[in-house]
This record gives C-alpha cells, sequence and structure tokens, in this order.
C-alpha cells in the first residue's frame, strides 16, 4: 500500500465511521457471518473494515486475529498479514482457522515446513475441515511428496463430498494421472457446488478444450467472463480457441489482453510463440522460444519449433551452432534433422548437408533412447542429488554414460529420499531400465503414473512391456493413455503403427487420422502407413492421395518413395518409384 500502516489504519477507522454512520448501529451478533461471506468473495478490503469496525467496538485482537490475516492476504499485505498470525494468539473458536490462514501464508512465502507445522497446529484442533486437507494436498504436492497429495485430495473429498475447492484439487490430481475426461466429473461437480468460482470455471474450460469440446469450453468461458470480467486467464483462453481455429490476429490480441501470462507461463509462453510463427514474426517466435527451451531443456516439441522459428526467419549459422549437438543424438526427430540438413545446405556444407539428410530419410527406431541432458557427467557428480533438477541430471548422465550399475543405485537413493515423489519413482524406473531390471522397473513406472502420468513415461512403461513381451499390457496402456489426451499425436501415431503390426486395417486407418489431424500431418511415415493401410482396404484413390502427400513432404524417404510406387500404375511411373526405393535403402 501507499500508506504508512499507521496512516492506513487511521484512514480505515474513518471509513469504518462513515460506514458506522450510514449503517446504523453497533456491531451486530452476525458481523462474523457478513465478514466470512466478504472473505469468501474475495473481499479483503470490506472485511477489514468490518474487522476494524470491531476493534472499535471493544473486540480482542484475539477474536478478529485469523479474519484479520486472512483480509490482509487477500490485499497482497503479506507484512500485515504476519504481523496478524504469527503470533498464535487465537481465541479456541478461531485457533483452527487463524493456523490454516498461517499456514497459507508461510506456503505464499515459500516457508514449506513452517506452513507444514501451521497446517499441523490446525489439524490438532480440528482434523475434519475439507479445506485443511486441500491445503494439506498442496503443501505435500509442492513439497515432492505427491503420493501424500493425493492421499490429502481424497481425504478432503470424503470430509466434504460437496466442497467445491476439495473437489477441484482432486480433479487436477485425476487429470494428472487418469487423462482429460476422468477430470471432467470432478470439475462438474465442483461447479455444482460453487458455480460462479472464475478459477474452478477456467480449470473446465481448459480441460473441455483438451479433449476437443471447444462449444462446451466456449460456453464455459464466457460464464467465466460474466463472474469475472478481464479475468486474465479468460483471454488466455480466448486466444488458445482462436488459435485453433486458425484466426491468429484475434488469438494475439486477446494473449495481449491476458496480463503477463505470456511471459511467466510456459503453456502460454508456447501459445505465444506458435501465434508469432503462423504471423511471419519468426524472430519474435524464436526469441520466446529460446527462453522457453531454456525453461525445459527437454522439452523435443519446443526444441523442434525453435529450430523451425531459427531455419524460417534466415539464422542457418545460428540453428546448426545451438541445434547440431541435439541433432547428432540417438533419437533425434526426423524434422529436427531435415531442418538442420537444409541449413547446412544453404550455408554451402554439402558433405554434412548429406549425412544429416540420410539420417532424416532412415525409418526410426521404436527403441527408446537415453535422454541426454545438458549437464555433464562431472558436474552432475559434482552437485549430486541436493534437488530434483540436479537428481535428474545425476542418473541421466549416469545412464548415457552407461554406468547402470551406479544410475540404479542413484535412483533408489532418490527414491528413498522422496517416497512419494512421481519423479523420484519416474527415476528410479528409468534406471532400473537401463539396468534391465525390468519388472521392478514396471513397478516404478506404475506407481509412478498412479500419480501423473504424462506421455515420456507412458512410452518408456510400453517399451518395459515390449521387453517383456507383453504386448496387450503395452497396447492396453496406450489406449488408455489416448484416451486421457486425445490431443496426443504421438501416442496416436503409435497405436496406428501398432494396428497395422497387427493387420487391423480398420483400427489403424482411426488412430492414424487422429494423429495426422492432431499434428503428424508432416510426418512422412505416418502418412506413407496411412496410404499403405489405405492399400490394404483396396482404397486406391485415397491410397495414392496420403502416398503423394508423404513423398511431398520428404522425397528421400525410402518408405514414402516405395509406398508411392505401389499406388501407381505402371504407366505412371511406378517402376520408377520403386528403384529409387530400392537404391535409398542401399545407402
Amino acid at each position: 500500500m501507499i500508506f504508512s500502516p499507521k496512516t492506513h489504519s487511521a484512514i480505515l477507522l474513518a471509513c469504518c465511521t462513515l460506514l458506522a454512520a450510514c449503517g446504523g448501529g453497533p456491531d451486530t451478533p452476525d458481523t462474523r457471518g457478513d465478514v466470512a461471506a466478504l472473505l469468501a468473495d474475495g473481499d479483503g478490503f470490506s472485511a477489514e473494515l468490518r474487522l476494524r469496525q470491531k476493534l472499535e467496538d471493544g473486540a480482542g485482537e484475539a477474536e478478529i486475529a485469523a479474519d484479520m490475516g486472512e483480509a490482509e492476504m487477500l490485499q497482497g499485505e503479506l507484512g500485515e498479514a504476519r504481523r496478524w498470525l504469527a503470533p498464535g494468539a487465537f481465541t479456541p473458536d478461531t485457533a483452527a482457522r487463524g493456523f490454516l490462514q498461517l499456514g497459507r501464508l508461510e506456503m505464499r512465502e515459500g516457508n514449506l515446513a513452517a506452513a507444514g507445522q501451521a497446517f499441523d497446529r490446525s489439524a490438532a484442533i480440528d482434523d475434519e475441515n475439507p479445506e485443511l486437507w486441500v491445503d494439506i494436498g498442496r503443501l505435500r504436492y509442492r513439497g515432492g511428496e505427491q503420493a501424500q497429495a493425493v492421499e490429502a485430495s481424497e481425504r478432503a473429498v470424503e470430509l466434504g463430498p460437496n466442497h467445491a475447492a476439495a473437489l477441484q484439487f482432486h480433479g487436477q490430481l485425476v487429470r494428472d494421472s487418469d487423462g482429460m475426461d476422468a477430470a471432467l466429473p470432478w470439475f462438474e461437480r465442483a461447479l455444482k457446488s460453487n458455480p460462479d468460482d472464475a478459477e474452478l470455471l477456467g480449470e473446465y474450460a481448459a480441460t473441455l478444450g483438451e479433449t476437443g469440446r471447444a462449444k462446451e469450453m466456449l460456453a464455459a468461458i464466457r460464464r467465466m467472463t460474466e463472474i469475472a470480467p478481464g479475468h486474465p486467464r479468460a483471454y488466455y483462453l480466448q486466444a488458445v480457441l482462436a488459435a485453433r481455429a486458425n484466426q491468429f490476429d484475434l488469438a494475439r490480441s486477446l494473449l495481449s489482453r491476458s496480463g503477463n501470462l505470456d511471459r511467466n507461463v510456459p503453456a502460454a509462453m508456447l501459445l505465444s510463440g506458435l501465434i508469432d510463427l503462423e504471423n511471419g514474426n519468426y524472430s519474435s517466435a524464436a526469441q520466446m522460444f529460446d527462453r522457453l527451451y531454456r525453461l525445459q531443456p527437454d522439452n523435443g516439441r519446443v526444441r523442434d519449433l525453435l529450430a523451425r522459428a531459427l531455419s524460417l526467419s534466415g539464422a542457418d549459422g545460428e540453428l546448426i551452432y545451438r541445434m547440431g549437438e541435439a541433432a547428432s543424438r540417438p533419437g533425434s526427430s526426423p524434422y529436427l534433422l531435415e531442418l538442420i540438413g537444409r541449413a547446412q545446405e544453404r550455408v554451402g556444407n554439402r558433405k554434412a548437408a548429406a549425412d544429416v539428410l540420410a539420417r532424416a530419410a532412415q525409418p526410426r527406431s521404436a527403441n527408446l533412447a537415453a535422454l541426454r541432458g545438458n549437464t555433464p557427467l562431472n558436474v552432475a557428480q559434482t552437485r549430486g542429488a541436493a534437488s530434483g533438477r540436479d537428481a535428474l541430471a545425476l542418473v541421466r548422465a549416469l545412464i548415457v554414460d552407461g554406468q547402470f550399475d551406479a544410475a540404479a543405485s542413484s535412483g533408489a537413493a532418490i527414491r528413498r529420499r522422496f517416497p512419494g515423489s512421481a519423479d523420484a519413482l519416474g527415476l528410479a524406473a528409468d534406471a532400473s531400465l537401463a539396468d534391465t531390471q525390468i519388472l521392478e522397473a514396471i513397478e516404478f513406472y506404475r506407481r509412478s503414473a498412479d500419480i501423473r502420468r504424462p506421455w515420456p513415461l507412458t512410452r518408456r512403461m510400453i517399451a518395459a512391456y515390449r521387453a517383456l513381451y507383453r504386448q496387450d499390457d503395452a497396447v492396453s496402456l496406450l489406449e488408455r493413455h489416448l484416451a486421457g489426451d486425445p490431443g496426443n499425436h504421438e501416442a496416436a501415431a503409435m497405436l496406428g503403427v501398432v494396428m497395422a503390426e497387427r493387420g487391423d486395417w480398420i483400427r489403424a486407418v482411426a488412430a492414424l487420422d487422429h494423429a495426422i489431424a492432431h499434428g503428424a500431418s508432416r510426418d512422412p511415415e505416418m502418412l506413407a502407413l496411412r496410404a499403405q493401410a489405405a492399400l490394404r482396404l483396396r482404397r486406391l484413390e485415397e491410397a495414392r492421395a496420403f502416398a503423394v502427400k508423404a513423398y511431398a513432404v520428404q522425397p528421400m524417404n525410402r518408405f514414402a518413395t516405395l509406398t508411392l510406387g505401389l499406388t501407381l500404375g505402371k504407366e505412371e511411373g511406378r517402376d520408377v518409384f520403386l528403384e529409387k526405393a530400392g537404391a535409398i535403402s542401399t545407402r
């Protein structure tokens, strides 16, 4: 605030006097109800006015300390909130709420251990408050105790089956582990209890969007803007819808009204870069993707987008310098390799270009390569596993270096240190998989996925099932992941490949069409496989259309070239393409 605390108090007391003169009379027995309603509405200023009136009317500070602390936090006055809450001087009736607010203050300021102590004191007084268990769950999640956070969310829902915050928090965790569709009923239950919560509507709208339900998403956003006009997230979500409809100028306009989201929130940063890319602002897109890539150095999608933006902006030298090492790794995407190869051609390095383009045209291995982090092994060993990021770097560096026993030992130590962390369990699983302890790896992957199931974890778990020839389990997991993450074109493409291998061409077509519609429209392997599926179903014109697209994307891809040849008649040049495919395969 711009006033000193003393001046601030004087102004508030003057306002209270005016309110009393207008409203008539001293404090009434329902004042607490009025204050609680104001706090629930987020109106900390008005709540503070009422509370200071109570002080004027003779209430003790201990009686109002819990509410006053919350009111100050709602106004962003954390120092004032601490003055009211930190002493713990509450009445018996307000102590549970006071320590709950103190825990929230400590968590807001990053003092997680102190927050835990405050929540424990609140629970010692009243451990059947669902609101408290939501906060305990959020604290555990931030502290890496994610399995324990799930337990806290379940306890919150048990205590408050209609408690909106408890249902919302549990829905967020269900979304992490079981996917978007599974989370929606929890958000819908929460909205029945609190239909005017803008933050909850934002969660619901975002989840609807991820399942492809654009009309319902838009309806939720409109309701959100009615409740909270100008809400930054509402503008962001509308920008997402506009971008998906290819209205990129509108998307930029909407995103610019979302405050600083595109400076601080990774998803908004990604959207901003994509909008710039589509609008031809390649240098601006490259700058945004560069910022995001520094935050998420293992995000392959962001890496490829940065490479594309650099390529389109004509920064070939920077592209080669920044991405050359990444392109040399096993498992690099064909798209990245092609961009590097074309850049090498443009700067005159024809031999280097030929080598990289040849790699881009090779069929991709289904095997999973270890992710190579940006931290050298010696540096990772020096840092140890003091933080989650250091632990991740250490285990990955050991796996890449072939020190599987050491990686397994480090993974086990990290798991013991953070027993409820999904990341720790995933690291332990990676180390066990590298050490060929497949059953142990699957168990760790399963426990990690019960908490959070991102696509890279699912991929590694599928690889573990395949290593044990448990193909049905692998397919079941893949289908379950795609059902919960329907926008994932990689999962859809993998399912299409599996169905093709099984000769189930109808399901292969469905999966491949889904993959192509959601991001694989320039993947020559997927387009060619889609053409092969059409051939198997005796849909010749359809097969030829997909084969032409695949060949146009990558003329030196053997599979695309072969497939195009198979769709042509002899007089249309079939033999030329078949011979070319044979020549490519011998290189």
